[in-house]
């Protein structure tokens, strides 16, 4: 490796990261606690079993799980316009991500929650409680431990999918790797950097959901 490659790389390393920790991780905390918050209302109406509502559910879920997040990602930045929508870069990058991972993590909670014994619902009503405050109470922290490692990978797998919102001018990792390169000639090296990075990013996360993983509760039934 010669000294122009070191010091592109050297040059390009804080370039790279600065955006990172100020676009990336922030897309990928905000997208997700959205998601969360989505995918919870989704699993509860399904496990609900209210007929209308969740077929509404089952509709969103099939047809965000159906078409690729880059055309969801086209459609609310390039496609609403037509229509007078006009959403800045950051936050239709938001929308989409909330929205698509919304639908992903709602199946895996919705499993999570029919895995929970039925006999745990039943002995709520047995001690009174009524429907809402069993499922707060007594199976939605149950069905959350049983769903924290598939949720933690899906957070993971989120901050990787982030480089795709470069393609909405999104400035992030990616899209600075990308001009870096254009001046420099050098993609092999910088996008092994940047893979490099998130990398970095992911590992973090890992060690966190490892950590997180041995203070939450287990629960027996």
């Amino acid at each position: 490796m010669n000294d122009r490659i070191i010091n592109i790389i050297i040059d390009s390393f804080p370039k790279i990261i600065v955006p990172g920790i100020l676009v990336t991780i922030p897309l990928t905390v905000i997208s997700f606690s959205i998601a969360l918050i989505i995918a919870i209302i989704v699993a509860l109406i399904q496990f609900a079993n209210v007929k209308i509502l969740k077929w509404i559910m089952r509709f969103y879920v099939w047809v965000i799980r159906g078409t690729p997040i880059l055309v969801q990602l086209f459609v609310v930045f390039y496609g609403l316009p037509r229509v007078g929508i006009l959403i800045e870069p950051f936050p239709a990058a938001v929308i989409v991500f909330s929205i698509n991972e919304g639908a992903y993590s709602s199946e895996i909670i919705r499993a999570a929650l029919n895995a929970v014994p039925k006999g745990q619902l039943e002995a709520a009503y047995c001690v009174g409680m009524n429907f809402r405050q069993a499922i707060l109470r007594i199976i939605l922290p149950q069905a959350m431990r049983i769903a924290f490692p598939p949720l933690s990978n899906s957070i993971i797998a989120m901050i990787k999918d982030t480089s795709l919102v470069s393609n909405i001018t999104v400035v992030e990792m990616f899209m600075v790797t990308k001009s870096i390169v254009g001046k420099t000639y050098e993609p092999l090296v910088l996008y092994i950097e940047v893979g490099f990075i998130y990398l970095l990013f992911s590992t973090g996360l890992t060690f966190l959901q490892n950590l997180l993983e041995k203070k939450l509760p287990v629960y027996k039934s």
